[in-house]
């Protein structure tokens, strides 16, 4: 008679019926139907080696090896190395649970008040709690198979750590924040009078919103918003040159230069603040956007041309900003033909991006966008690329919403466990939708019961829409049906060559079923907005760690198999792999369709070798925003500056021309912002490393 010692030190009887639903369990993982008769064979095998240790009492852990050695030796190795993958992360789960879990679970729900200074929102508790244990205080507290879906790498929750505390992003509704004033905590800031007021009280806001929440944050409407205090500031101006006895005559002229100089001043204050305020606990800046390019009025347009201009002075010694991320918006009759209006506006906005890759550009004639523009509503989006516009539960837009939450499907493990079964596929992808879904909707249930001071800016403050006239104590329920649900997805081009041989830049019987694939994430997604009056939305993930982390739980399961495991990372979303060589024109052409369908956010990447120029970036606008129903697009290059001088390299350039120095600071794309190269995770620098530009040295681009 065997008998089993427990984790706790309980001695109980060996239950063969464990091991046998255990095994059952793994091979569901992998939609492996175990015939009774093998399950009770592997079980026996189990028995017989346990016997054969000769052993009275045996750990878990002893038969635990005893179970995936007995998987491995009779060929179910899959299932063998989920069964252990699974096993070694319920092992991290035990060791870090302790009395800090009950610590938690009080700070969770209100932080303690043994320092003044320390508030009730997202980032204090962050600061308390530290992320790491968070997330697993949150696995430890849903349902055992969500955990288990999250750890085995079937699905992704993201920002786990913030999962019982905030929501995700937001667009601020800037300018009637700030005509209607706000609180931060210590007084009421009133209306601004000037510019410079204005534009040092949009950083504010987006550093406080950073505070409540574990996203982005963006001014949706910039040049707009700010645009309404340019004449407020020249009527400022000429009084103070009336008081000083300026002639008539003089007095205009003199006005203009005295604004100009304001504005300036207040956009070069914008750059500078967005790259030196911190937020989240002191560790980041604020991850903000900015929207500009459809300008109201003159005013407006003046704030677009001079914010460009200062940020591409960019910092001190002339650095890479890093933030904002900015979305110029392109639109037919107002901007992007030599005819429009705002036509210099867009020529500028190039001249910024070829020397710093910011702006992106965004397609207000892609129909989806076209629709709500018609109707008087300017679509925007984030450079994390978060979209959102149609709403179930009210009127649809951009300002005072954003995404709840995301959580990412595995799509390539799907493709590998379909061994090129279509009908496989699409029947494994529903369940993990489902599955996608079912962990919203717990996160909602979780979410729900925070209260309007637990983010008392964003909610407290009223900028997220549905949290008119609630009090402090009132649920953020309301504000939760205005958000999005998006369940996103990774890795469609590994699925595609674990299906069909080849990704959807190589075979058109590829490019075929991305698109059913991506459509059917979609439908279903729209189903379950119907089905639930919730905002579900499909997302083309940009999964940072994620592209490293998915493929490292699939290397174990399934090794490395060529042109899907082989690599350190699972391509960004719908994208075409970055090392393969493929035109301009070509990648535009397949990757458009997916923009529509991704209705949670989407975004394409042209690489080009070096520094661009201007006109070039023109031109590939130009191809895709007249012949496809792109939308959304970055020009990715590589930036390079000296740290000591600031002198900017060109490509080959190993040292500064300038002064000898070889202290290089690189600056690359990931997931949407600019970032430093040494501070990208180990997938997205192998990613990095093998982007090829669709440039060549004969060939400046295919169009």
């Amino acid at each position: 008679m065997l008998h089993v010692v427990k984790r706790d030190g309980r001695v109980v009887d060996f239950n063969s019926i464990k091991i046998t639903n255990a095994i059952k369990k793994a091979a569901e993982e992998i939609a492996y139907q175990f015939k009774e008769s093998e399950a009770i064979d592997l079980t026996q095998k189990v028995i017989k080696a346990l016997e054969s240790l000769e052993k009275e009492n045996i750990t878990v852990e002893e038969v635990q090896n005893v179970v995936i050695k007995t998987l491995m030796e009779s060929d179910y190795e899959i299932i063998g190395g989920i069964y252990s993958n699974y096993r070694q992360e319920r092992t991290k789960v035990r060791e870090i649970k302790s009395d800090l879990m009950k610590a938690i679970e009080q700070i969770g729900v209100e932080t303690d008040r043994d320092n003044a200074n320390v508030g009730n929102n997202f980032s204090s508790k962050l600061l308390r709690i530290a992320s790491e244990s968070n997330k697993w205080h949150n696995l430890a507290m849903m349902p055992k198979h969500l955990s288990k879906a999250h750890e085995n790498g079937d699905i992704y929750y993201h920002d786990l750590d913030s999962y019982n505390l905030t929501t995700n992003c937001l667009h601020i509704p800037t300018r009637e924040v700030l005509e209607n004033g706000f609180n931060t905590g210590y007084g009421t800031i009133n209306k601004p009078r000037r510019i410079e007021s204005a534009a040092e009280l949009s950083c504010i806001l987006l550093q406080s919103s950073q505070n409540d929440m574990f996203g982005g944050q963006s001014h949706p409407d910039f040049d707009n918003d700010m645009g309404i205090f340019v004449e407020p500031t020249r009527v400022e101006i000429r009084k103070e040159l009336t008081e000083l006895g300026v002639e008539k005559d003089r007095m205009e002229k003199l006005i203009e230069v005295r604004l100009l100089k304001d504005i300036g001043q207040a956009m070069q204050g914008i750059v500078y603040n967005l790259n030196t305020m911190h937020s989240r606990a002191g560790s980041q800046v604020p991850f903000s956007s900015i929207n500009i390019g459809i300008p109201e009025s003159k005013d407006a347009a003046l704030v677009c041309e001079i914010f460009l201009k200062e940020y591409e002075k960019g910092l001190g010694k002339g650095e890479q900003p890093i933030f904002p991320n900015i979305i110029f918006r392109v639109k037919a009759g107002v901007n992007r033909e030599p005819n429009d209006p705002y036509y210099y506006l867009f020529k500028l906005a190039c001249n910024v991006a070829a020397k710093r890759m910011n702006p992106t550009f965004m397609n207000l004639d892609a129909d989806f966008n076209k629709k709500y523009y018609d109707e008087g509503i300017v679509p925007a989006t984030m450079g994390c690329r978060t979209y959102i516009m149609s709403n179930i539960n009210g009127e649809p837009g951009t300002k005072g919403r954003g995404n709840i939450a995301p959580t990412t499907v595995n799509l390539p493990r799907i493709g590998l466990l379909s061994k090129g079964n279509e009908n496989k596929f699409f029947e494994l992808l529903d369940e993990k939708l489902e599955l996608a879904r079912e962990s919203l909707m717990h996160r909602y249930s979780v979410l729900k019961k925070l209260k309007i001071k637990d983010l008392p800016f964003v909610a407290g403050q009223g900028l997220m829409k549905g949290s008119e006239n609630l009090s402090p104590e009132d649920t953020i329920e309301p504000i939760l049906k205005q958000g999005t649900w998006s369940i996103g997805f990774i890795g469609l081009a590994e699925t595609l060559i674990a299906l069909t041989g080849k990704h959807h830049g190589e075979s058109e019987e590829a490019r075929e079923l991305g698109l059913r694939i991506v459509s059917h994430i979609r439908a279903v997604t729209d189903r379950y907005t119907a089905q639930d009056r919730l905002n579900w939305s499909t997302y083309a993930t940009p999964a940072e760690g994620l592209s490293g982390r998915f493929i490292l739980q699939d290397q174990k399961i399934f090794g490395k198999i060529k042109g899907v495991t082989d690599k350190e990372y699972y391509t960004n979303s719908y994208h075409v792999p970055v090392g393969f060589p493929i035109s301009i024109k070509d990648k535009i052409d397949i990757e458009a369709p997916y923009h529509k369908l991704c209705n949670a956010g989407h975004i394409s990447y042209i690489e080009l070798d070096d520094y661009p120029d201007p006109q070039v970036i023109e031109d590939i606008l130009s191809y895709a925003y007249k012949e496809t129903n792109i939308s959304y697009i970055g020009i990715n290059f590589h930036i390079r500056y000296c740290r000591p001088c600031g002198t900017y390299l060109h490509a080959g350039e190993k040292k500064c021309p300038t002064c000898g120095n070889y202290d290089i600071q690189g600056i690359s794309r990931v997931t949407g912002y600019l970032s430093l190269d040494e501070r990208f995770g180990a997938g997205k620098q192998a990613e990095r490393t093998d982007r090829v530009s669709h440039v060549t040295q004969n060939q400046i681009y295919k169009l």
